[in-house]
């Protein structure tokens, strides 16, 4: 793989697939060589084959926060690339709770997870992953890379993040998912790129009539706990950032709304480079 890009892997905002539509968030980073996972929404492990990785190669994860649409297949991606190979340690990032999550997993496979270990001699799949729990500390990781976290607005969780990975050269930046916050210029000032979630507002009430099952609560969380696409061109502006992917994109899967819609939503705002996000688009930087 060459050195320095972003995969979107997982491109829709939110849980729910349909005929036709993206798979919920996921991202592959590779930043100097080395291979950095960002959530694990359901169809991330076919993205990441997808992009060539070798499961058994999978070494580090970061979790932003909490929703089944950033987390869902974390643990089936773990068992996937131990049944592929994986024999060397996993470090993980996550908000408080996720170790739960992952020990609930391992308890539903049990049966299947000892038998392949008395039958097929392989080692034992808990031994190999090590959670961490997000905070506001920086976190250096091999090669020298620094990761460095923000608490974005994502109501009602108070653990949502931002993320920043620093080499000696490049900087990273993903929004996770957020309301528009002031904070996130200083954060991404300068980053050779920003992927940021994004949402068209217009859209919204097709979405809920598709949704079928929600209340106004849920137009409500849209709307205080996202960020519109015009807000994200702002904010990419202000921060002076290089390049802009829009990804988490609400809605992903609407046919009456396309590329042209998104573009004109930011056009006002922003005139550099623009990635309209799409599972496995690969952005270099």
């Amino acid at each position: 793989m060459e050195n320095n890009f972003v995969a979107l892997t997982g491109t829709k905002g939110g849980p729910a697939i349909r005929p036709g539509s993206s798979m919920p968030t996921s991202n592959l980073l590779c930043l100097d060589g080395q291979q950095i996972v960002v959530d694990c929404g359901l169809g991330v492990t076919r993205g990441l084959v997808d992009q060539g990785m070798q499961l058994r190669d999978l070494d580090t994860i970061f979790i932003t926060h909490l929703h089944s649409d950033h987390y869902l297949e974390l643990g089936g991606l773990l068992h996937t690339a131990w049944t592929a190979g994986l024999k060397t340690p996993v470090q993980i990032w996550g908000p408080a709770g996720l170790e739960q999550y992952w020990q609930n997993f391992v308890a539903s496979m049990q049966f299947d997870i000892d038998t392949r270990i008395d039958d097929e001699g392989r080692p034992d799949l808990g031994d190999l992953v090590t959670f961490h729990v997000l905070g506001t500390d920086r976190i250096v990781l091999k090669g020298g890379i620094s990761v460095s976290t923000l608490r974005n607005a994502h109501p009602p969780l108070l653990d949502s993040f931002a993320l920043a990975f620093r080499s000696t050269q490049k900087t990273v930046v993903f929004s996770g998912d957020t309301a528009p916050i002031a904070e996130m210029v200083d954060f991404a000032k300068g980053a050779d790129i920003l992927i940021h979630e994004a949402m068209l507002k217009a859209a919204l009430p097709a979405l809920m009539a598709r949704v079928g099952n929600g209340s106004e609560k849920l137009m409500a969380h849209l709307l205080r706990s996202h960020t519109c696409a015009h807000d994200a061109a702002k904010i990419a502006e202000s921060a002076g950032v290089k390049q802009l992917a829009l990804s988490h994109l609400v809605p992903s899967d609407d046919p009456d709304y396309t590329k042209k819609d998104w573009e004109n939503a930011v056009k006002d705002h922003w005139d550099g480079p623009l990635h309209i996000g799409f599972d496995g688009i690969r952005i270099f930087f």
